[in-house]
């Protein structure tokens, strides 16, 4: 958060390109080194409900962005660039925020005997060539997801106003109204995969976006925006399914997973940015949802990664047969 702190009062002061990108990175390199290990705090606290904190974990994020297009339209276009430096103080409060949530996760890592007691059980029954293809096929997943997320995010502002002649303002309404819907869809996709299954969820969204995926260039601009928030909450759902199905995969590893997973969808968005960004300055924004719309194709190699753990719905109803302490505590 310290990071992200000099890095938005950068962006506010920021009087040359250089200065704007090493702002930039800064905010960027707050948000690697928080996501993993908060990752680690929202699992310890989540109950044995993975989905559903990761998910709540995530979902701030996604509220913050789509906030963003909201704030820019309303509070720095108006205003210029220096009133950047008024969210800073959001910074700040997450910095006395986290200072308490340190204090408690100390407390509840503190516990030798327990942390051993529940890192006993965490073992993978699958081979180690099972869990490096499944990785990949997750690396393929990620790789969809980021890329046409990315081509939203970065171009659907520049797309509206290309072909539909909308002002600045109203794309950035449009815009808004794709995020939240991320927001939503993350926050849901949680809690449904503890229900029924990680792998149901990604089957689900990242397949369940292609109908909806390849019409979205050829309609006008008010089933452009229908389906935008469509697209935003089936898509966004396999967000914490994901990392909680890849923490499952490899248990035992939250850090090492949450961040490998993290680094390569913040890296690949990145990266995808870059390169529709170059796509569509050789062609069109146009084509450039006209080939992203064949992304979610990758989500087909879902069918190939393998059943693990069990739908919460499925532990609540087994019958109990024990009652003691150990069993109510779990």
């Amino acid at each position: 958060m310290g990071a992200t702190l000099i890095g938005l009062l950068l962006l506010a002061s920021a009087g040359s390109y250089p200065v704007l990108i090493s702002a930039a990175a800064l905010v960027g390199v707050g948000s690697a080194v928080f996501h993993p290990e908060a990752s680690r705090v929202a699992r310890l606290a989540s109950g044995g409900r993975h989905g559903l904190a990761q998910s709540l974990f995530q979902v701030g994020g996604n509220i913050g962005s789509s906030l963003g297009p909201i704030l820019a339209a309303f509070v720095v276009i108006p205003r210029g660039q220096s009133s950047i430096a008024w969210f800073s103080s959001a910074a700040l409060l997450a910095m006395t925020v986290l200072f308490g949530v340190g204090n408690w996760y100390r407390r509840e890592h503190a516990g030798p005997a327990r942390t051993g007691a529940r890192r006993s059980t965490e073992r993978s029954h699958l081979s180690r060539r099972k869990v490096a293809w499944s990785v990949a096929i997750l690396f393929a997943l990620v790789f969809s997801k980021s890329f046409y997320t990315a081509s939203l995010n970065s171009f659907y502002t520049f797309y509206l106003i290309s072909r539909f002649q909308v002002s600045v303002e109203a794309a950035q309404i449009y815009l808004f109204a794709f995020l939240a819907a991320v927001a939503a869809g993350t926050l849901i996709g949680g809690p449904v995969g503890d229900r029924i299954g990680r792998k149901r969820v990604l089957w689900i969204s990242i397949v369940g976006v292609l109908p909806f995926a390849l019409i979205l260039p050829y309609v006008d601009l008010f089933w452009t925006g229908i389906l935008t928030v469509v697209i935003g909450l089936i898509l966004a759902s396999a967000s914490s399914a994901i990392i909680v199905y890849a923490l499952e995969l490899v248990p035992g590893k939250v850090g090492t997973v949450a961040g490998l997973f993290f680094g390569l969808s913040f890296g690949m968005a990145g990266i995808g940015a870059a390169a529709l960004g170059r796509l569509a300055d050789a062609t069109s924004i146009d084509y450039v949802y006209q080939v992203c719309a064949f992304l979610p194709l990758l989500g087909l190699l879902t069918v190939l990664l393998p059943n693990i753990g069990r739908p919460q719905g499925t532990r609540l109803t087994a019958p109990v047969t024990v009652s003691t302490g150990t069993s109510a505590s779990r």
